[in-house]
């Protein structure tokens, strides 16, 4: 019998992120919001295929754990920067303007 696919468990205490997040207001804090909870509710494989977040590569962008970093989609004009470290998915920034998240630091 094979094993039940593991969700995905949310990290959102990167500092970076809590910042940009908390500064979020109206429709795009709902959307925003609305978007971690489906998040919560998908495992690794759907994240990966899902066509609506956009998960991409940042080669550019360097992770705690040496993990790949990736741009996912949080709504129309909102991605985030994520890398995933086990069952986690460690949030790292949130970008407003759509094109930042691509931006080299």
């Amino acid at each position: 019998m094979a094993r039940p696919a593991e969700r995905v468990a949310l990290d959102l205490n990167s500092p970076e992120f809590l910042d940009a997040f908390l500064r979020l207001e109206g429709e795009e804090l709902a959307q925003v919001a609305a978007a971690l909870g489906r998040l919560r509710k998908l495992d690794w494989e759907t994240v990966y295929r899902h066509a609506g977040l956009k998960w991409e590569a940042l080669d550019h962008v360097r992770t705690p754990n040496g993990a790949k970093a990736h741009s996912l989609r949080l709504s129309q004009k909102i991605r985030a920067v994520a890398f995933r470290e086990g069952r986690f998915l460690r949030l790292v920034s949130l970008h407003v303007d759509h094109d930042s998240a691509y931006r080299r630091k």
